[in-house]
């Protein structure tokens, strides 16, 4: 695959095409004439080799139902062994979702008034499965140090009771941009088995990383790791997803319950995608897009510290998401928010969906063409000059 084929840079007008991040402004913030910097999906094309993959597949003219294939196991296999993961075909487990499988792995591993913990700032799904599921959430804040966030192992520790069942762990971390160092994730692992608490790791971002990344399931392979190719190869509107587990009764004890709330039925493209993007072409577009990435964030990082340094962006380790922290700018949070959206015209997620420690915070998506990213910075500088 030649370098020059892969074009970034490329504006997509994704307007009218029913998407969320665009045409649901109107119906999340009330406004349709800012820049949507805010669902985590990317405004890069989905790589050519998987568009023409799916363009051969529709060519089959019957579009029904579909069982996992050989082929599909074996590429999320391949795959893994990037992460230094040695899976067989019994540890997986392909499912509709991210989401739905942490909800249904809540109620898999818990029971109704038991505990499950949670590290906000996070992913606002976390505090809803649990939450829908009557279980008890807790929640240890993530604490701000050296411009990153860090675990507060003693803060964890000390909210852990009997009825604690589940730690529900973001790695890398969303909104945060954390790749968990592997320290971290042995002492987590070493509270976690004081106290039998099972991890269940969602590790979707696993792959847009800039530093090594080391994957739960090699810590301890008494967890439930959940993933998917759709934030790598931008493919989220796909529902597929997989969970695996290299301890047989977890993995077993999963699937038993996922089949029962069916969310184990793949769509009739799922195969497809699942196949080409895990494959050596993936290989080669996300080296690319992880240059690029690194580009804009970097371009980001720089920005903020020549022209509004008040605003505090936080380390990025992984993803295409930015945290960034406006309290020194001396605003109430609702001002911030009025200012992005009304001055500055940019879309952006509010901190506060994550946490309560998210205030002052919003989370901005950066895996968009340059030229279209330095256009939204530029309003944000203006907005916040005046």
């Amino acid at each position: 695959m030649k370098k020059d084929s892969i074009n970034f840079d490329k504006k997509i007008d994704r307007m009218e095409t029913d998407c969320v991040k665009y045409d649901g402004l109107q119906s999340y913030f009330g406004v349709t004439d800012a820049k949507p910097l805010w669902v985590a999906d990317m405004d890069f094309a989905t790589p050519k080799f998987v568009q023409k993959a799916l363009e051969r597949k529709l060519k089959q003219q019957i579009y029904g139902y579909e069982i996992p294939s050989s082929n599909s196991f074996e590429a999320v296999i391949n795959w893994q062994k990037r992460h230094n993961l040695e899976l067989q075909k019994e540890d997986i487990l392909f499912c509709s979702g991210v989401v739905p499988s942490l909800k249904i792995a809540v109620e898999t591993f818990s029971e109704i008034g038991d505990e499950v913990v949670v590290f906000p700032p996070v992913y606002f799904p976390f505090f809803s499965v649990v939450k829908d599921s009557n279980r008890e959430l807790i929640e240890s804040y993530l604490v701000q140090k050296d411009g990153k966030y860090e675990i507060d192992f003693l803060d964890f520790e000390s909210k852990i009771t009997s009825k604690t069942k589940l730690l529900l762990l973001c790695s890398p971390h969303n909104p945060a941009g954390r790749v968990w160092s592997e320290n971290e994730l042995r002492k987590l692992d070493e509270i976690c088995k004081k106290y039998n608490i099972l991890v269940v790791s969602d590790e979707i971002h696993s792959d847009l990383v800039f530093t090594k990344f080391t994957s739960f399931a090699t810590i301890n392979p008494t967890s439930l790791i959940l993933n998917a190719p759709s934030k790598t190869f931008n493919v989220a509107g796909f529902n597929t997803s997989y969970a695996f587990s290299l301890n047989n009764a977890i993995i077993e004890k999963f699937k038993i319950n996922a089949k029962k709330h069916h969310i184990t039925s793949l769509n009739t493209l799922s195969n497809t995608v699942i196949q080409s993007c895990y494959s050596d072409e993936g290989g080669v577009w996300l080296e690319e897009l992880l240059v690029y990435l690194k580009k804009n964030i970097f371009f980001t990082e720089k920005f903020f510290k020549k022209y509004l340094p008040s605003v505090n962006v936080l380390k990025v380790e992984a993803t295409y998401l930015v945290w960034l922290d406006f309290k020194e700018t001396g605003l109430k949070h609702k001002q911030i928010k009025e200012k992005l959206l009304n001055n500055a015209k940019v879309a952006l997620n509010d901190g506060i969906t994550f946490g309560k420690n998210g205030k002052y915070c919003f989370r901005l998506n950066v895996a968009l063409p340059k030229k279209e990213l330095k256009i939204a910075l530029k309003k944000i500088k203006i907005a916040f000059s005046k």
